[in-house]
C-alpha cells in the first residue's frame, strides 16, 4: 500500500517538474499520451466491470480533451482551430456515450481519433 502511494506521489513530482521544464509543443503531446492513457484505463476498468473507476477515468479524458479544446487560438489557427474544435466536442460526446452506454468500441472510436491528431502534431518540429 505503501509502495503504491510512493509511486503516485514521485509520478505526480515527476509530470510537474516536466511541465516547468517543457515547451508549449511537449506540454500539448503530454495531455494527449495523458488522455490515451485514461482512456486505455478506462477500457480496461469497463471490462472489468469497474463502473466508479470507468466514469472517473472517462471524466478525466473528457478534462484532458477540454484542455487540449481551450488551448486552441481561435484566431490564429483558423479553420483548423475549428475543425479541431469540432472534432474535440464529438471526442467528448462519444466518451460521455461510452460511459453512459459502458460501449468500449466508442473508447476505441477516440482513442484511434486522438491517436491520429497526435501522431499529425508529433510531425510538427517544436
Amino acid at each position: 500500500m505503501y509502495a503504491a502511494t510512493a509511486l503516485r506521489q514521485y509520478q505526480s513530482v515527476n509530470v510537474q517538474a516536466q511541465v516547468f521544464e517543457t515547451t508549449p509543443h511537449r506540454l500539448i503531446q503530454m495531455l494527449m499520451e495523458g488522455g490515451l492513457d485514461r482512456i486505455a484505463q478506462a477500457h480496461g476498468a469497463m471490462k472489468r466491470g469497474q463502473a466508479a473507476q470507468k466514469g472517473e477515468l472517462i471524466g478525466k479524458a473528457v478534462a484532458i480533451i477540454g484542455g487540449l479544446r481551450d488551448g486552441l487560438d481561435m484566431q490564429k489557427g483558423g479553420e483548423l482551430a475549428g475543425n479541431l474544435d469540432r472534432l474535440y466536442d464529438y471526442m467528448t460526446g462519444r466518451l460521455l456515450q461510452a460511459n453512459l452506454k459502458n460501449d468500449p468500441d466508442l473508447l476505441d472510436e477516440v482513442a484511434g481519433l486522438l491517436r491520429e491528431i497526435k501522431s499529425a502534431w508529433d510531425a510538427i518540429a517544436p
